[in-house]
């Protein structure tokens, strides 16, 4: 039974747009690193098909540099993804790429989700999930523990303590929030002039708690080159979905 059979016996199922941020610099990585080849496609195809594919999702938004707009606008169309309604040009900024991508989605959207193009390993169960979560909690976002040791260190590089590892999380995308909501925080996290990094950040401000939901540890972003090997073996290790996709 698909999700939508199953909302239409119990409730109404929530109206999720998806924005996608792709106007990085991608100076860690060496090269642009959503249009590099991951297995079969490109990494940003890679990451928008895990949206296009999932039924929670009624729309896609991608945001992206302004000299990419055509290059990705005709990825898009000749591949028939055909929930990509806008492709628009980003900001300075993540956080102004993210109002920017809010502010275009359509009207009647109840949840706007906001991913990281380079994260193209997210799973159809993590979307959901948090989907599912954010329509409950108005605000809602998958986490992995933290595995390493956490120390808080000083200005001059100097440890001044230790974090509970057991109370803190490493925080993915996509972050999924309630529509007016998360337009009205970076609305006013923009007037103030901040630059927030982390969309979480915009529910602080407005006094609002975010649910956290199981993330998925392969739902890693691509940052380095070490990142693009690590995501090539797990391609590997799934089985490449859409090796035998052709992509123009």
């Amino acid at each position: 039974m698909g999700l939508r059979s199953f909302f239409k016996r119990k409730e109404t199922p929530p109206t999720c747009s998806a924005v996608i941020l792709a106007a990085g610099s991608s100076e860690r990585m060496g090269a642009d690193k959503i249009m590099m080849k991951l297995g079969a496609m490109p990494v940003l195809a890679r990451t928008v098909l895990a949206f296009e594919n999932n039924e929670l999702v009624d729309e896609i938004i991608i945001v992206t540099r302004t000299d990419r707009l055509q290059e990705i606008a005709d990825l898009c169309y000749k591949n028939g993804l055909h929930k990509v309604k806008q492709v628009i040009g980003g900001g300075a900024t993540r956080m102004e790429s993210a109002l920017a991508g809010v502010s275009a989605v359509r009207h009647d959207a109840e949840l706007i989700a906001i991913h990281d193009g380079a994260r193209p390993l997210v799973s159809q169960e993590v979307i959901t999930r948090t989907i599912l979560a954010a329509k409950q909690y108005r605000a809602a976002v998958p986490a992995v523990p933290s595995t390493d040791t956490l120390k808080a260190v000083d200005e001059n590089g100097m440890i001044v303590g230790t974090v509970d590892r057991a109370t803190t999380v490493r925080v993915q995308t996509p972050q999924i929030f309630e529509a007016d909501l998360i337009k009205g925080a970076l609305t006013k996290a923009a007037e103030q002039g901040l630059a927030l990094t982390d969309d979480c950040a915009a529910m602080d401000m407005m006094g609002v708690k975010t649910r956290v939901v199981e993330g998925d540890p392969e739902n890693i972003k691509m940052t380095t080159p070490n990142d693009l090997i690590a995501a090539e073996a797990i391609v590997k290790s799934r089985g490449d979905w859409y090796a035998n996709r052709t992509w123009v």
